[in-house]
C-alpha cells in the first residue's frame, strides 16, 4: 500500500469527524466526531512518519502523545457532559444556550 491511500483514509475520517461535529446536536456525538478526527490525524502522522522512513520514529511518538491527549479529553468530556445531563436533564447542545447557575 502507499502512502497516498492511508492520506485518502485520513482526509475522508476527517471529513466525516467535521461534518459529525457540524450537524450533530447531542454532545457525546459531538465528542465522538471529535475522537475520528482524531484518529484521521494520527493515522496521517504515522503516514508520513513511513514516508520519511526515518529511524526516530517521530510519527509514532505523536500518535501515542496525541492517544494520551484525546484519552484525557475523552474523559474529561465525558464528565462534563454527564453533569449537563443531570442540570438540564438533556444532552442537546441546542439547549445549552445560557451560562448560569
Amino acid at each position: 500500500m502507499t502512502v497516498i491511500q492511508f492520506v485518502i483514509l485520513g482526509a475522508a475520517l476527517f471529513s466525516f469527524g467535521v461534518y459529525g461535529l457540524l450537524v450533530r446536536r447531542n454532545l457525546v456525538l459531538v465528542l465522538l466526531s471529535v475522537e475520528l478526527m482524531l484518529a484521521a490525524v494520527n493515522i496521517n502522522l504515522v503516514a508520513f512518519e513511513s514516508m520519511l522512513a526515518t529511524s526516530e520514529l517521530l510519527g509514532q511518538v505523536f500518535t501515542v502523545f496525541v492517544i494520551t491527549v484525546a484519552a484525557a479529553e475523552v474523559g474529561i468530556g465525558l464528565a462534563i457532559i454527564l453533569m449537563i445531563f443531570r442540570n438540564r436533564q438533556s444532552a442537546n447542545a441546542d439547549e445549552l444556550t445560557l451560562m448560569r447557575w
